[in-house]
């Protein structure tokens, strides 16, 4: 949707458009602000803010009646990998009182961590984290095709023919769906393990292209996320917070802007 602003647009060097402030605050992306913003969620000095307008300092943001913090310089974001357990749950808030992965993440000012992407509740391996929304949108989106690679491990043997249907494309009850790559890892007895590779986020996908051949997944590990590797130090219920230049590297890849000046405090680990 074209942006219209019903208000004139304050040109002076230091002003940025409200939903690029609001996304950079962690809240969400910029589609998703451009949503809050046509939703009459977000005033700017006591006004109903309309999309396309600027905002400097000193000006003051309310969403949803609570305050904002400016964030008007591009700031590199941080991001931080996981090593989800099994039994864990990708989500604030469980009726049923289970282990969340946000309960001890590091505290975050001024805004929240944002996963990029779920695993369910039986499957382990690399979740990321970022307070930016703007790379958390573009990691997620369909539209990137950001690979996500995993290792699997059934009972019992898929043949060659098998392995051919799964990356030709194979029918599921929400539509069709295929690996860009699978290979056999070896195994031991009747357990083997393959790697897979897939370019979706949807529920249970990877299990579910098994099941139609008929094989049962007795675990599933996601060992990559687009240019992020599951270290093998960072043990299940681990953390560990990216560097500067690492985090650079994935805005760069993403074709998000790079900061021109780069913290140079290298950030703790951070162990569950």
């Amino acid at each position: 949707m074209p942006e219209i602003s019903a208000e004139p647009e304050n040109d002076a060097p230091a002003s940025q458009k409200l939903q690029k402030v609001l996304a950079g605050s962690g809240l969400g992306s910029r589609r998703d602000m451009e949503t809050w913003i046509e939703a009459g969620r977000v005033s700017v000095n006591g006004t109903v803010a309309t999309l396309g307008r600027r905002v400097s300092p000193g000006d003051r943001i309310l969403v949803d009646n609570r305050p904002v913090k400016l964030n008007l310089e591009d700031e590199l974001p941080r991001v931080l990998i996981y090593h989800k357990r099994e039994g864990e749950i990708v989500s604030r808030d469980d009726p049923q009182a289970r282990t969340t992965v946000f309960e001890e993440l590091p505290r975050v000012r001024n805004g929240k961590w944002i996963a990029i992407g779920r695993l369910d509740f039986n499957t382990e391996g690399l979740l990321i984290f970022t307070t930016s929304g703007d790379l958390a949108n573009r990691l997620m989106h369909p539209s990137f095709e950001v690979e996500r690679e995993y290792s699997v491990r059934i009972m019992g043997e898929l043949s060659q023919e098998q392995m051919r249907s799964m990356t030709a494309g194979i029918q599921l009850d929400d539509g069709p769906a295929h690996f860009e790559r699978i290979a056999e890892q070896g195994g031991e007895s009747s357990n083997r393990w393959y790697q897979v590779i897939i370019k979706e986020g949807r529920n249970r996908e990877v299990r579910r292209m098994f099941e139609a051949m008929g094989m049962m997944v007795s675990r599933l590990i996601r060992v990559r996320f687009g240019m992020v590797n599951l270290p093998p130090r960072v043990k299940r219920g681990q953390m560990l917070e990216l560097e500067s230049q690492q985090v650079a590297a994935i805005l760069k890849w993403t074709d998000l802007p790079v900061p021109e000046m780069l913290p140079q405090n290298r950030p703790q680990d951070k162990k569950r």
